[in-house]
């Protein structure tokens, strides 16, 4: 709807209360970082969009076993960050990650596999 003060705020609450209620390293908090990654992303706040994406990456390293899926989903949000602010060295870089993992995760005929060949 585009009333992305709003969404921020929704995202905050959440995260503020799974602060609270959970682990610091729960995947739900990662979710919550995404969420506001991509409010920031939606608004042009690049460097902030980043900040969280990059925050939810670390928490999942932490949570999840490697080239679980939801890393392709990080490296595929940053990728698309970088890209948006025009550093397209690293957007690369973290759309062939993204690639990586869903090739792994994936079979392979998945429709997230063509969208990873299209963003690269």
């Amino acid at each position: 709807m585009g009333e992305y003060s709003k969404a921020l705020s929704s995202y905050e609450q959440s995260l503020e209360i799974q602060a609270i209620a959970l682990p610091p390293n729960h995947p739900d908090l990662a979710g919550s970082y995404q969420g506001i990654g991509v409010v920031y992303n939606k608004m042009g706040e690049y460097s902030k969009a980043l900040s969280s994406y990059e925050r939810s990456l670390e928490i999942r390293k932490i949570a999840l076993p490697p080239n679980h899926l939801d890393f392709a989903q990080s490296y595929n949000n940053i990728g698309s960050v970088y890209y948006d602010m025009g550093e397209y060295s690293n957007a690369l870089s973290s759309h062939e990650r993204s690639l990586e993992i869903r090739k792994i995760a994936l079979p392979p005929n998945h429709p997230d596999l063509a969208a990873s060949y299209n963003n690269i």
